[in-house]
């Protein structure tokens, strides 16, 4: 397949892991099958509330899901089966030097599921550990060109730069001030660095931005080099309803942003409502649809309204 991806699509992520485990169940450690069981269950909730949206309205040409093997493998199935967008994570979770998930045996494990996403999150930031830097990059390349070679799945890289102590302490400790001033320059700078290694996604799927300058910049940097088909999209990072909006509006006014990944805005607190028996299933699968739908509706209002301007400033 040509390298890049730059159509419409918008994502309902739901790959974690060890957060959703620790954090919405509360569990720690080696989980039983019973308790393995009810993760897949509340994952469940989920794509029903994704596949409720498509019903509702949504393009599924447009729509994906991003959910991963551990508990979601009859999920991955069944959307495949029917003709959903999927992706499906490749690295151990809750990680902060990246690594495969199935180690030597990561190749078998994408092609039993033949996702059209194939997905990796990375922790990099040009200014931390170089030698961390620098494995974590020979890690992705091996990666990357399995997937150039074998063709069946694209290549979608979740870039995380989180902030070294020096940073902060540049600022003061003010982690607003990282996200506005420090943040999209390392964005830029890490995405240079990892092409330079011979990492080549398909699609970025980057921290949100709130200038637009800042997703122009990581555009023109994802496709230099006649990458002119790269897309990314933005994330919502389980931020409020009202930032991830923001979010999308400013990335979708920018050509190259070809849409998000909304997770747990869309679904956490609506699956704590089913869990507490506050929500029936029926009532959270419809406010997941809710809100899923409201995203793409913002994303796509927002790049409708920069084309119609655009038409407009040149006639």
């Amino acid at each position: 397949m040509p390298r890049g991806y730059d159509r419409a699509l918008y994502f309902l992520p739901f790959d974690h892991r060890a957060s959703f485990q620790s954090r919405m169940f509360g569990w720690k450690g080696a989980l039983t099958e019973a308790q393995t069981a009810e993760i897949a269950a509340a994952k469940r909730v989920i794509f029903d509330g994704f596949k409720a949206a498509i019903a509702g309205g949504v393009p599924a040409a447009k729509s994906a899901i991003l959910v991963d093997e551990q508990f979601g493998a009859a999920i991955l199935r069944d959307a495949k089966a029917a003709g959903f967008t999927t992706a499906c994570c490749a690295e151990k979770s809750g990680q902060d030097v990246f690594d495969f998930q199935y180690g030597e045996d990561f190749a078998s494990h994408i092609e039993a599921f033949g996702p059209t996403f194939s997905k990796v999150l990375v922790r990099y930031n040009p200014e931390g550990d170089r030698a961390m830097n620098k494995a974590q990059a020979l890690r992705l390349r091996r990666l990357s060109d399995y997937l150039a070679g074998k063709g069946n799945s694209r290549f979608l890289f979740e870039l995380l730069v989180p902030a070294e102590q020096a940073q902060l302490d540049r600022l003061k400790g003010d982690r607003k001030a990282y996200d506005l001033e420090l943040r999209p320059r390392l964005m830029v700078e890490a995405i240079s660095e990892l092409r330079a290694a011979g990492v080549e996604p398909d699609l970025w799927k980057v921290e949100g931005l709130d200038r637009r300058e800042d997703c122009q910049n990581i555009v023109a940097t994802a496709r230099a080099g006649g990458r002119d088909a790269v897309g990314c999209i933005i994330l919502g990072r389980g931020e409020n309803d009202a930032k991830v909006r923001e979010w999308l509006g400013v990335a979708a006014s920018v050509p190259g942003f070809i849409g998000f990944a909304v997770g747990r805005t869309d679904f956490w607190d609506a699956l704590v409502g089913w869990r507490a028996g506050t929500l029936t299933r029926e009532a959270a699968v419809a406010e997941i649809a809710r809100r899923y739908r409201a995203f793409v509706d913002i994303f796509e209002r927002a790049r409708f309204e920069t084309a119609a301007a655009s038409i407009l400033a040149s006639a």
